[in-house]
């Protein structure tokens, strides 16, 4: 146990540090965005590029671990939108961003490094690769369309699809992807400086990540939002993970098994908090209260849930490094 929490007391002292940063007025939201942005459009997409490029195409890209991923978040969503309670009194647009937040995990500012201290950054980036594909290609690319389309009826699907990927093709983090992808396929290595350059980008991602974390709960509040939130939080941290689960055994028993690390560095990643711009999401479909809340208790929840995730990982022998 003391060697999970040496994974796990780590990550969260470093959310401490920005949650404190920002209470002791040392960062201002100014200055908390401009280190996000820097995560967002510098650190990630190095990180992601370095993990595509420094291998071929079918060393990176695991298409069990893809598909598996893939189907457990898009079951994730399917039953946030089809639960009773929500079809009964939530709209179209609630339903739909509250699925959102169940089935998107935070790879890159939470998950990545988690999995980077458990199973080395190598691993941790290739499976973040794989997670973001399945977040930014089609979980909130689908969310976001049905939250249109249900708070404008007169809305066409079409429409809103067309404006999601119209924002999407913006998205460094898409970018990176869609270049490391064909640089991987073409088999090009990087020079060995830029190659350098993005390894030194991507170290800073984790940390940085953390520590606007931090700074971005500061402030949240839960009052009156607390059926919603703890459905979200349940449905993020509980559900997400037993469904991916159930959907990688199920590709074990059809096709080979999947090497342990990938299947670990799989759970690590379902098993994180949403999305760190969940609120930012939910703000624009007049959300931001339930959005803002539901992040901060699945982040602080997910110390608990993670290290019971990371043991359960340990005795069964799928992460070496923690046995």
């Amino acid at each position: 146990m003391l060697a999970i929490l040496s994974i796990t007391t780590p990550i969260f002292l470093l959310i401490g540090v920005g949650f404190l940063a920002r209470r002791w007025n040392l960062v201002s939201p100014v200055q908390l965005s401009g280190v996000a942005n820097f995560v967002l459009y510098a650190a990630l997409p190095a990180l992601i590029l370095g993990a595509l490029t420094r291998n071929s195409l079918g060393e990176v890209i695991s298409l069990p671990l893809l598909a598996a991923y893939a189907l457990g978040s898009v079951a994730t969503f399917v039953a946030c939108l089809w639960l009773p309670r929500n079809r009964q009194k939530k709209s179209p647009t609630e339903r739909a961003i509250q699925a959102l937040g169940m089935s998107a995990s935070n790879s890159g500012f939470v998950a990545y490094p988690i999995a980077a201290l458990a199973l080395g950054q190598a691993a941790a980036g290739i499976i973040m690769v794989h997670t973001m594909m399945v977040e930014i290609l089609l979980v909130i690319p689908g969310a976001l369309v049905l939250a249109e389309v249900g708070q404008q009826r007169d809305t066409r699907a079409g429409d809103a699809l067309r404006q999601t990927l119209t924002r999407l093709v913006r998205n460094p983090i898409l970018i990176s992807l869609s270049l490391g992808l064909a640089l991987a396929a073409l088999g090009i290595r990087l020079p060995a400086t830029l190659d350098r350059t993005i390894e030194l980008l991507a170290g800073a991602a984790g940390p940085a990540a953390l520590f606007v974390i931090g700074g971005t709960l500061y402030g949240l509040k839960i009052r009156g939002m607390v059926k919603d939130m703890g459905q979200i939080m349940l449905g993020k941290l509980v559900l997400h993970p037993l469904l991916v689960l159930g959907m990688l055994l199920a590709f074990q028993a059809v096709l080979a098994p999947l090497p342990p690390l990938i299947f670990a560095g799989a759970m690590i990643f379902a098993a994180c908090p949403m999305i760190s711009i969940y609120p930012l999401i939910a703000q624009r479909f007049g959300m931001e209260g339930v959005g803002a809340a539901s992040l901060m208790a699945s982040t602080l929840s997910s110390f608990v849930t993670l290290s019971i995730v990371l043991w359960a990982l340990s005795h069964t022998g799928l992460m070496p490094l923690l046995g």
